[in-house]
């Protein structure tokens, strides 16, 4: 019982906190209207009864319009309580999100957005605003709507008082707080299951999505994984299905049937103390319906338990989630925290010193690592997969903070510089680029978005990437959907995709970006494309600090610098003439690819 209060506190507490997002005068409007609304039916009930006693004895009928008015009252404010609950709802809904988003974006680091501890909640709380009925904002409203409940149950048990006496009132008031214990108890009990249950919810939710978004549509029908992707997400569903029958009727079996005998035989006692009392008709008619709605507290209330219980959830999961977060210390408020400001561009140098970083502590990605980025230079890093180039990227922007060692700008330590605005001195093209579904204009404009009204900017750097041609077709031009899911909508090949991702970064070097990184910039471009791009590379890159990362040597081999990765360490360094006459690791890796691209030529002779 001390643990249970402890936690009716803790949730009590958690709803209170919410308050200050609706407003205190919608609150406090919302609640007025609710205590109105939880009095009218009380009057209706005194009025009946009394009225049944009036119109016996021949009376006027008084009572009557006393019922009429609490009748007409409560229907009249039926739909204003719904339009206030909704308003609470929406308003601390709205700050919510903006919570939330602002903790996926900026509060947390990339690296603890992607533990699994991080991803369950953000993903309960995420579905808790798809759906838009158990957010917290409805737990607010839940909660709230409660008010008219027990303004109802306190009425009732004054009228078991005036009318019956003190024995039917606290008959009366043990069927109702032993019920609604009943009940709440297995709704807390069942919000533990829900919470617990997440990570299985989240594995049937991701395969239930591949099943129905048009993502994974093709591999799914190509390679004959319906059946096997239908069979998955019944097991999926099934261990979430499951637990659940497991869990309910350990928590609607016994203790609900203990607490609905407690609440038949309390409501069987204040029965038969109120028939054996002397009260007249009107009394005992008045006495009976106020035990009835004693014992409703038995039942679910609609517009606010399912509420509190899932809503309540979601914003514990996003509490939950920014405690990880300041217990890891791993935002970017604290990332940018010193006083050295904001650096926009390298003038000198960019350069990992000592650099260690680990997905796991016993598992180095970049081990002791040392770099240096010569501002206004183009660097170009291999390295055979697991090397660390997508990791070093990470770190060198901020993304990932290092274990050990620095990054340093311009011999300043990242750690004491807004990340947020080094972040922003980037351009950045990775393997993974996203598609956006938004028209072309936007899909270019992202690598600089508050510039998305330079037509001109955007037109040229599309040219300039091979698209011209591709505008030129578009129905709408920059304004075409890149989305055959909206009306007017066009997709695009790979190749386009990749291009068009370039331009994006470039767009974003076009409006002051000093650092341009290309991750694997030609691995969907057909060999006349990869030929354009290496043709253009110098001037892509000039005037900028670059990094490429490839493992197409026609690529690196144009870069001022290369840079090979092996094992989390930088091996070598060097021109492309520098590195194959040293004979290593790069002179060895050329070979075999060049070996291959001349056998392929050699055949292509042959034919």
């Amino acid at each position: 019982m001390v643990r249970r209060l402890a936690e009716r506190r803790f949730a009590a507490g958690q709803l209170r906190s919410l308050l200050p997002y609706a407003g205190r005068g919608l609150v406090a409007g919302t609640v007025a209207v609710h205590l109105v609304a939880g009095a009218a039916p009380i009057g209706f009930m005194v009025g009946t009864g009394l009225a049944l006693q009036d119109l016996a004895g021949g009376g006027a009928g008084g009572w009557l319009a006393l019922a009429a008015a609490s009748f007409l009252v409560q229907q009249a404010l039926a739909p204003l309580q719904l339009v206030l609950s909704r308003r609470v709802q929406r308003r601390v809904d709205a700050a919510c999100i903006e919570r939330l988003s602002s903790f996926a974006l900026r509060g947390a680091s990339l690296a603890g957005l992607e533990k699994p501890e991080v991803a369950d909640r953000l993903s309960q709380a995420d579905e808790a605003f798809e759906q838009w009925t158990l957010t917290p904002g409805a737990a607010v409203e839940g909660a709230l709507a409660l008010t008219a409940r027990y303004t109802q149950l306190v009425g009732a048990l004054v009228v078991l008082l005036v009318a019956v006496g003190p024995w039917p009132a606290l008959a009366g008031a043990f069927v109702a707080v032993v019920a609604r214990l009943g009940q709440t108890e297995a709704f807390n009990r069942w919000g533990h299951v829900i919470r617990d249950i997440r990570r299985l919810r989240r594995r049937a939710g991701y395969v239930r999505e591949l099943a129905t978004s048009t993502r994974a549509a093709k591999e799914i029908r190509t390679l004959g994984l319906v059946d096997w992707l239908d069979q998955r997400y019944v097991a999926e569903d099934q261990a979430v299905l499951d637990t659940l029958w497991t869990s309910r009727r350990r928590v609607y079996g016994a203790p609900f049937v203990g607490y609905a005998l407690a609440a038949l035989v309390g409501s069987v006692v204040a029965l038969l103390v109120v028939a054996r009392t002397d009260a007249d008709v009107a009394q005992v008619s008045v006495a009976v319906q106020a035990l009835i709605l004693c014992g409703r507290f038995g039942v679910v209330f609609p517009e606010a338990d399912v509420k509190l219980v899932y809503g309540r959830g979601a914003w514990q999961a996003l509490l939950e989630l920014e405690d990880i977060a300041r217990r890891e210390g791993a935002t970017t408020g604290d990332a940018s925290a010193g006083g050295a400001g904001a650096v926009t561009a390298p003038r000198r140098s960019v350069r990992l010193e000592g650099v260690q970083f680990g997905y796991r502590p016993d598992r180095p990605v970049l081990d002791e690592l040392e770099l240096e980025l010569p501002a206004g230079t183009s660097t170009a890093l291999i390295g055979v997969n697991g090397a660390g180039k997508t990791t070093l990227v990470k770190v060198l922007t901020g993304m990932y903070t290092p274990q050990g060692g620095s990054v340093l700008v311009d011999g300043t330590d990242l750690r004491t510089l807004d990340v947020d605005a080094w972040q922003r001195a980037f351009a950045i093209t990775f393997q993974d680029y996203l598609r956006y579904e938004l028209p072309l204009r936007e899909n270019v404009a992202m690598g600089a978005i508050a510039h998305r009204d330079d037509d001109e900017g955007i037109r040229a750097e599309l040219e300039r990437v091979g698209l011209g041609d591709l505008l030129a077709e578009l129905p709408a031009g920059l304004d075409t959907p890149l989305t055959r899911a909206l009306p007017g909508g066009r997709d695009l090949s790979g190749g386009q995709w990749q291009r068009l991702a370039l331009a994006r970064s470039l767009f974003a070097v076009r409006h002051g970006a000093s650092v341009l990184v290309l991750d694997e910039p030609t691995a969907q471009l057909d060999a006349r494309g990869e030929a354009e791009f290496y043709d253009t590379f110098l001037d892509l890159t000039r005037g900028v600090t670059s990094l490429v990362i490839s493992h197409r040597f026609s690529t690196v081999r144009r870069a001022d610098r290369i840079v090979v990765l092996d094992a989390g360490r930088v091996t070598e360094v060097g021109t492309h003439d520098e590195l194959v006459a040293r004979g290593g690791q790069y002179a060895r890796m050329f070979e075999v690819q060049a070996r291959r691209f001349t056998a392929e030529n050699d055949q292509e002779v042959a034919r």
